[in-house]
């Protein structure tokens, strides 16, 4: 069972982690974490649309209590909150991946470790995990990463398809990074710098080629249109993930908020995921009640993981859930299933 703060505790906690975190992170990394591409405008507005989102709960449904537990490519988990990839974990603490990785499985949720981690997939330990890929150029220079992260427990490869190349952030100046240790950038590869990371080119054939070559389900993150979600499938995808990259790529690009419905409802017979701008219990409804699957975290994470380690993207995930199943209970909802009538015209 997950296990947050007592009532009323996570919510001051969690209203304050943001400003807490910024006080424990290097300046030139806290900027890179938190900004968005151009002139942020995608990243800003990206809390504010699930706050936009309206329900209309249910009464004399006899819901006295709810439970979260679900399942994610078939996996079960006790939360359908889980934590997204980011690559910079062991800027903001140390033990980087390996306390994220504990902190998450101590509550049973999925976290998804970005391939350009800083710990060695062997180190993770904790539960189950999911590896985020980049194709390089050279793909099957890859193949050595894929190989290890599936020997070492991946269960699935999150294909991030909405970045050929890093989106222009004004607010990133490589000269604020001076005296930051970065040695352990992109660990799990034989050479740090080589291959390229970025794929101009992207095609349905990825998703078949990563598939094949890894041996396990491939999701395709980085998808804000239904069209492109019925491309994916038919590609070979397990899943769709919605995402904007935390508006880092693309600026102006539509709300996650926005984009899920139409997602869902071009590819009713697949799991669909989001994320962006997940703040709390009510935002995680809302999304699951717009037909998301599971909810993912990013910055949030971050922060907690910055705060405390381990015991912070413990506590975090289990205030989150402990909100999320509060308000369940109060729209009438025993389960995240439930949720599917639940929104205002």
């Amino acid at each position: 069972m997950v296990a947050g703060s007592a009532p009323g505790e996570g919510g001051r906690w969690l209203g304050g982690l943001r400003d807490e975190a910024r006080r424990r992170v290097p300046p030139a990394v806290w900027t890179y974490v938190e900004c968005g591409a151009r002139e942020g405008l995608t990243t800003a507005e990206a809390n504010a649309a699930w706050e936009a989102v309206r329900f209309r709960p249910r009464v004399l449904r006899g819901v006295a209590e709810a439970h979260l537990r679900t399942t994610l490519l078939g996996e079960p988990f006790a939360s359908p909150i889980a934590v997204a990839p980011s690559a910079m974990q062991r800027a903001v603490h140390p033990q980087g991946e390996r306390a994220m990785a504990s902190g998450t499985a101590a509550v049973g949720c999925l976290h998804v470790v970005s391939s350009n981690a800083g710990t060695p997939f062997a180190e993770l330990g904790g539960g189950p995990w999911w590896l985020q890929a980049y194709l390089p150029p050279d793909r099957e220079a890859m193949l050595p990463v894929l190989e290890e992260a599936v020997a070492q427990g991946a269960r699935a490869v999150v294909l991030t398809a909405d970045t050929p190349f890093p989106g222009t952030k004004y607010a990133v100046d490589d000269a604020d990074w001076t005296g930051i240790d970065l040695t352990w950038w992109r660990a799990n590869f034989a050479e740090p710098e080589s291959p390229d990371p970025w794929k101009g080119a992207l095609s349905p054939d990825d998703v078949a080629w990563l598939r094949d070559r890894s041996g396990v389900p491939v999701v395709v993150k980085g998808v804000l249109r239904g069209d492109d979600a019925v491309r994916c499938l038919d590609a070979g995808a397990a899943a769709i993930y919605v995402s904007n990259h935390g508006g880092r790529q693309l600026d102006r690009s539509v709300s996650t908020a926005q984009a899920l419905a139409e997602v869902v409802a071009a590819v009713p017979q697949a799991e669909v995921y989001v994320d962006g701008g997940i703040r709390s219990g009510l935002d995680a409804m809302a999304a699951l009640a717009l037909g998301a699957r599971a909810v993912f975290v990013g910055r949030p994470a971050l922060h907690a993981l910055a705060v405390d380690g381990a015991r912070g993207v413990e506590r975090l995930l289990g205030d989150l859930s402990d909100e999320l199943r509060e308000a369940l209970v109060l729209a009438g909802c025993a389960t995240p299933a439930d949720t599917r009538d639940l929104l205002a015209e």
